[in-house]
């Protein structure tokens, strides 16, 4: 869109007050932003009540309007930036049919991976906890690396937590990853994500609705679930308490027809009772990537290792490893008892810990308990 086109579209998504149905209201009874931009307050009452004709007749008059109009143009203007308006051909046609769309969405990457009907879309939520146990990180990261070889665009929040894990296996997965924002383009939170933020929009997208400049307000981030839900044809919790945004996105994804998958955990974590809970209300029960894969029809990419052949990686070093991680199980556990279910002397078996645990297989956890990481 030109300039002027943008100006118009900035106005109606952006002019404080002005709610999204009352835009809405006003761009379908006009056809287009420009014509809509147009209108006096009076035509504004008419067409979507008084609290939108206020809001409309104050706009010019606020302060901070016109330097945000003039930082979202300057914004545009860098490489790989692009702003998509609601019912042009490049908005994403899923995010259409959700309930709520927003008017623009601001994508500094990749803005054609956000394409796709419901049943050609690539992208696949992955949220959960911001303070996930270390099984829930590794299955984040598991999980998405999976969904990157086999193809899907991963798609989370960039939280820390469920939602950087799910950035970093796809990234590792060696595909691309979409990052929904509750900021502006221009601005990353958490701060410490910046380095993983570049990484993806370089080798993906980071999406948001709010202009440039837009710091993070805790009212953004159940707004930004709607997106989240939106884009993606289906929703994969991984680790989420009985009250936290990741439910709410999943919530928003079943209303919308999409695809809700959750992994059970522990009975006795608190991280697990939100994917039990979306369990009993319908969500499918998932535990290995293929599983999410085959119920979306999705053939994986990834070409199988050929059955036939020998399994190099079947050593002796192995064996014993695979031992060990089943004698851990999927629950905290100390090394007197580990050492009672596997008969290995103490310094032995330290040693073993301790190389898987830098293999990431394992984690150390607070009172000398280790625990199995993810599907290790």
């Amino acid at each position: 869109m030109d300039e002027l086109e943008f100006r118009a579209w900035h106005r109606l998504a952006h002019t404080p007050g002005l709610s999204r149905s009352a835009a809405r209201a006003l761009l379908g009874a006009c056809g287009s932003a420009l014509e809509a931009s147009r209108l006096g307050a009076d035509d504004v009452q008419a067409l979507a009540g008084a609290r939108a004709a206020a809001a409309w007749r104050g706009e010019a008059g606020r302060p901070g309007v016109a330097a945000g109009l003039l930082a979202a143009c300057r914004w545009r203007e860098g490489a790989q930036r692009h702003v998509l308006a609601l019912g042009e051909p490049d908005y994403p046609e899923l995010l259409l049919h959700a309930p709520d769309p927003p008017l623009l969405l601001y994508v500094q990457g990749d803005a054609a991976l956000l394409r796709g009907s419901a049943a050609g879309s690539t992208c696949l939520e992955v949220v959960g906890s911001r303070q996930p146990t270390p099984a829930g990180r590794a299955h984040a990261r598991v999980f998405a690396r999976a969904f990157a070889q086999a193809g899907l665009t991963v798609v989370s929040g960039l939280a820390i937590g469920v939602d950087a894990a799910a950035h970093e296996g796809a990234l590792e997965g060696g595909g691309p990853t979409v990052a929904v924002t509750g900021t502006g383009p221009d601005l990353v939170y958490p701060s410490r994500h910046r380095e993983l933020a570049a990484r993806i929009a370089a080798q993906g997208a980071i999406v948001t609705e709010y202009p440039p400049g837009t710091p993070s307000r805790a009212e953004h981030f159940p707004q930004r679930n709607r997106i989240l839900a939106g884009l993606a044809r289906g929703t994969l919790v991984v680790e989420a308490a009985l009250q936290s945004g990741s439910l709410i996105t999943a919530r928003l994804a079943a209303e919308s027809g999409r695809e809700v998958f959750a992994i059970p955990g522990s009975i006795d974590s608190a991280q697990s009772r939100g994917c039990h809970a979306l369990i009993r209300q319908g969500a499918l029960l998932v535990e290995q990537p293929q599983e999410v894969l085959a119920e979306l029809g999705w053939e994986s990419r990834t070409p199988p290792r050929d059955a036939g052949g020998p399994d190099t990686r079947d050593t002796r070093d192995t064996r014993d490893a695979r031992a060990l991680l089943e004698a851990l199980g999927f629950e905290p556990v100390d090394l007197d008892t580990l050492a009672l279910r596997t008969g290995l002397p103490g310094a032995e078996l330290a040693a073993r810990l301790l190389e898987l645990e830098l293999e990431g297989r394992v984690s150390r956890m607070p009172g000398g308990f280790f625990q199995r990481c993810g599907l290790a």
